[in-house]
């Protein structure tokens, strides 16, 4: 695996008509991903096969997310997101994630599935903000659990003051 990519200010913007597909094992490792996912990362099919899905993660996403994207998961119930990703070469791409958990015929958890589209212009500009706040939150409080907590903290304030659940917040951007 190369090292981390230094992130730039360059984006990729998703077709329309695009879906990014991915598929990983219950820690997370990439078993899976369409065209569209290994255009759109740059990195090779054999780089992505086997990696952790966080390679992609860009350092402007809050940890929180994807702590609210892991606990959903592993509980069996779906979840969407605006995540903004890292590519390969330091660019960045934002999507509108669905997330689900593959289960086999007896109910148990063998993986997850995501799909993700094009998000609106506006949505993204709306969650930006959000995402400043909690990333500022997390490092005010500092690495590790402390991070965590100021930033849900925050993330669970502002849905309070809107009076919304996370999944009515995200769905109505």
């Amino acid at each position: 695996m190369t090292a981390r990519p230094v992130p730039t200010s360059n984006e990729r913007v998703m077709a329309e008509d695009d879906f990014i597909v991915s598929k990983t094992d219950l820690k997370g490792l990439i078993t899976y991903g369409n065209r569209t996912f290994i255009a759109m990362s740059g990195y090779a099919e054999r780089e992505l096969l086997g990696a952790p899905h966080n390679i992609l993660r860009h350092p402007d996403m809050p940890r929180v997310v994807f702590k609210l994207l892991w606990d959903t998961i592993q509980a069996k119930r779906e979840i969407s997101a605006y995540v903004k990703n890292l590519a390969k070469d330091g660019s960045f791409y934002w999507v509108w994630a669905n997330i689900t958990p593959s289960l086999d015929s007896r109910g148990s958890l063998i993986g997850y599935y995501s799909v993700r589209r094009k998000p609106r212009p506006e949505a993204i500009q709306a969650i930006s903000g959000v995402y400043q706040a909690l990333l500022e939150a997390e490092r005010r409080a500092g690495d590790g659990q402390a991070g965590m907590k100021a930033s849900l903290a925050l993330l669970n304030q502002t849905l309070e003051q809107k009076g919304l659940s996370y999944e009515e917040f995200v769905f109505g951007l």
